[in-house]
């Protein structure tokens, strides 16, 4: 796994995991959905991009809904490893 340990420290044990990575590509939805990530059928397009040695994807979660008077350390709370790795919102 390409996952950046100097940022997030050591990945989850499920996160290394050949299934969960395999799931994760042919069934993200469901995924998500068991780690309480529901997404909606419609408007919602799920891509899934893997990580190499050779290309990191940065994800940069959209920012919440009422959160526009915020400074950076009030929204730093909001972002999560699991928000940085894509099983949460």
């Amino acid at each position: 796994s390409c996952y950046p340990r100097a940022l997030l420290g050591l990945p989850p044990r499920y996160y290394t995991s050949r299934a969960y990575r395999s799931r994760g590509v042919s069934e993200p939805r469901a995924v998500l959905a068991e780690f309480g990530c529901a997404l909606p059928p419609t408007n919602t397009t799920v891509r899934v991009h893997d990580s190499t040695a050779d290309t990191r994807f940065l994800v940069l979660p959209q920012r919440p809904a009422g959160t526009a008077g915020w400074d950076e350390a009030a929204l730093r709370w909001l972002a999560t490893r699991d928000c940085l790795v894509g099983v949460a919102l």
